[in-house]
């Protein structure tokens, strides 16, 4: 059960995500470094520091109100540097002939009301077989300090110019076979079918997944999050969100369900779906396979008590709290939570050997 503190905090996201009118006075004395702390913690500063500027009915104290809207500042600077940073990087790479897809990240922050207060991260790059081996021998040269590669998710990182890229040959959870196989199929679809939108990014073109292909990109990014990586943060169900609004008239629900059922992740998709409605204020008709169930709303309150925990306290403790919620799911997850274990993962060893 959230206290008013965390109340407000959702109330400040929500305000800032849909750039709509807040009154705080319901939740009654604010503790501002607390919302503070949450909104670094959740990678949601600029959101909470738009929200703060559509608060109606209480004036918010200046110092609180200076700084964030300080580190939102900040935020602008960051993107706009990063912005630059992957305008020059895929012009470079297609000079080499390399091609790659921006994936999460700054290309999701398009998505947003103001992209430049979004929270940046990684740069994310998903390349072909081909283009990924090209892109290693491009990059290493230019990087320092380099992340191993992990083959069976085709991952690799670098550090270049102070900005960690990461390069994927997949996107890939590890959780079973059921889900990578279905995320394979998606990749296939963006680079033989060409499902693809593009960013023009300062006059450099930078391509993205198609709408349809994204959205279950970063479902089962954050899904595999909650599993197994330290937890999902409120920026990525945001960011989900966003993605869902900004194409709710045109993303494929038929083919979305499709996918997800294929996945097996059908639960999944219905409590954070309850999850975006009840606490990030997400317009029902844009939310794909959504369902006013009790049980779901109930799903969403573990969900936040989870979230909200924060910090790097995974493992064991974090898997049973994540099996409270998703008794059957974890289970058949258990293989690629506690062992790493997936079956996929085992065919495609036993093929190449």
């Amino acid at each position: 059960m959230t206290n008013n503190n965390q109340q407000a905090f959702f109330a400040l996201v929500r305000a800032g995500l849909w750039e709509k009118e807040v009154r705080l006075l319901l939740y009654g004395e604010v503790n501002y470094a607390e919302v503070m702390r949450l909104a670094q913690e959740q990678a949601v500063i600029g959101l909470v520091a738009a929200g703060l500027e559509h608060v109606t009915d209480v004036k918010v104290p200046q110092v609180w109100a200076l700084q964030f809207a300080g580190q939102a500042i900040q935020l602008e600077q960051r993107n706009k540097a990063m912005n630059q940073f992957i305008a020059d990087l895929i012009a470079k790479m297609r000079e080499a002939d390399i091609y790659t897809l921006l994936v999460k990240g700054q290309g999701i922050a398009q998505c947003y009301e103001r992209p430049q207060w979004r929270a940046s991260g990684d740069v994310d790059l998903l390349l072909s077989v081909e283009n990924f081996e090209k892109a290693k021998s491009l990059l290493l040269p230019l990087s320092s300090g380099n992340k191993p590669e992990c083959n069976y998710s085709k991952e690799l990182g670098y550090y270049i110019d102070s900005w960690s890229v990461e390069l994927h040959g997949t996107q890939r959870t590890g959780l079973s076979s059921r889900v990578d196989t279905e995320i394979d199929t998606v990749q296939r679809d963006l680079f033989y079918v060409g499902k693809v939108r593009s960013w023009n990014n300062g006059g450099t073109t930078v391509f993205l997944p198609a709408a349809d292909e994204d959205v279950f990109i970063i479902f089962t990014h954050f899904i595999k999050h909650f599993y197994k990586e330290g937890g999902v943060t409120v920026r990525q169900l945001c960011d989900w969100c966003r993605l869902l609004w900004t194409y709710k008239d045109s993303i494929d629900s038929k083919l979305l369900e499709r996918r997800i059922k294929r996945a097996g992740l059908k639960s999944e998709w219905k409590a954070f779906a309850a999850f975006a409605v009840d606490y990030l204020g997400i317009p029902v008709e844009a939310i794909p396979l959504y369902s006013k169930a009790e049980k779901w709303s109930r799903k969403a309150e573990k969900i936040v008590d989870f979230i909200l925990k924060g910090g790097e306290w995974r493992k064991v403790h974090d898997t049973i709290t994540v099996g409270k919620i998703f008794p059957m799911s974890t289970l058949r997850f258990i293989p690629g939570i506690i062992l790493n274990v997936n079956w996929l993962k085992i065919k495609e060893r036993l093929f190449k050997a």
